[in-house]
């Protein structure tokens, strides 16, 4: 009989687990962030627990697995509008390599050694940290690497590839230099004035190049980003 309710649990818990699953959306069963993670790691446990005490209501895992999910889908929510609470719960990305030379600090502060470095490396086809123009750590814990190869490929194929309009736009291309490129500029209608202040620009420069695209205020556009070229990228709401 005990075999039985723990059978049907089981299966009960599965389905329903799946459930809560697929309502949180692809991300969680993407790559997972450390708040994702915390959330993944507790309903499992929850799960299990009321599994094995068949003596146990139902409603004693439904009732903590369903606050979670209303957590969690609150939470998205808010972090999608405001990105200093995505970056709190999220995490920052953080530069590992800029040009060849390894960022120490950065990675004495992430607790990130060099053994963990060169199997990622690995990974991503690169052999030597020379050949790093970029490498990110995500706030996933993946490693994003752009080679100095691929990064010259990308810039005579966009130069001499067809332009999509969005980028055609922008007659002045400077190089511009900074650790985290394409640097986005605004995020659903709210400029990132941090963004604007390192690249030494103001919300005057932005709302001039903004006008190339047609656009006269910052709450027409979705998304804005800025490449190492000094060319915009401009989604429209």
């Amino acid at each position: 009989m005990e075999l039985t309710a723990i059978l049907l649990r089981t299966t009960f818990m599965y389905f329903f687990i799946f459930m809560i699953l697929r309502l949180m959306g692809k991300r969680e069963i993407g790559k997972l962030s450390v708040f994702d993670l915390v959330i993944s790691i507790m309903i499992a446990e929850i799960a299990v627990i009321v599994i094995e005490a068949t003596d146990k209501s139902m409603v004693v895992a439904i009732a903590p697995i369903v606050l979670l999910f209303i957590i969690q889908i609150g939470l998205a929510y808010f972090t999608m509008k405001n990105r200093k609470l995505r970056m709190w719960f999220d995490g920052k990305p953080s530069v590992l390599i800029r040009d060849g030379h390894l960022n120490r600090d950065e990675m004495k502060k992430q607790r990130y050694n060099l053994d963990d470095l060169m199997q990622q490396l690995r990974e991503s086809q690169v052999t030597e940290v020379k050949e790093v123009e970029l490498a990110v750590l995500e706030s996933t814990g993946k490693l994003s690497v752009i080679t100095k190869d691929s990064g010259d490929k990308n810039d005579s194929e966009s130069e001499s590839g067809d332009k999509s309009e969005q980028y055609e736009k922008t007659d002045r291309a400077p190089q511009i230099r900074y650790e985290l490129l394409p640097m986005a500029l605004i995020l659903d209608g709210q400029v990132q004035d941090d963004n604007l202040e390192k690249l030494g620009k103001t919300r005057f420069w932005l709302k001039s190049e903004l006008r190339n695209f047609e656009v006269d205020q910052f709450k027409q556009v979705f998304f804005c980003t800025i490449d190492h070229r000094g060319k915009l990228y401009v989604d429209k709401k």
